[in-house]
């Protein structure tokens, strides 16, 4: 039998997008840079996505996401967990646009994704070629 306590202060990201796949846990949001947004400077050929779920959805799904983040923590430590409870203390709720670059590429007859982060110009999640990759 073992007890303990996890304390931990997060910046959970929840993507207010129903049908998109996107790497929440990977993709730190980087907020240093965050300015008002301004629709105005959004160039003409970009797609802004709005959100799709309420607030009170977010919150119930970031906890969801928090507590099943606790529940590995604990499977790292223990074979059984008996009782866990999980409390929270939401400080502040930020809702921001990302400029995220959705890039689709064809290569050998096949279709891949690149997601980019239009802020940094870092790669967030890419599909790789694996057929006939770097045999030219």
């Amino acid at each position: 039998m073992k007890e303990g306590e996890i304390e931990k202060e997060y910046n959970w990201l929840v993507l207010a997008r129903e049908t998109t796949e996107f790497p929440t846990r990977e993709y730190n949001v980087p907020l240093e840079g965050k300015i008002p947004y301004d629709f105005r400077r959004i160039e003409g050929f970009a797609k802004v996505l709005n959100s799709e779920i309420e607030r009170d959805e977010a919150l119930e799904l970031a906890k969801q996401q928090i507590e099943a983040h606790h529940r590995f923590l604990l499977q790292q430590d223990v074979d059984k967990i008996v009782e866990m409870k999980t409390e929270f203390d939401v400080k502040q709720e930020v809702y921001l646009h990302a400029p995220i670059w959705f890039v689709k590429y064809d290569y050998r007859g096949e279709s891949y994704q690149l997601l980019i982060d239009g802020a940094t110009g870092t790669a967030i999640k890419g599909d790789i070629p694996q057929k006939g990759f770097g045999i030219l």
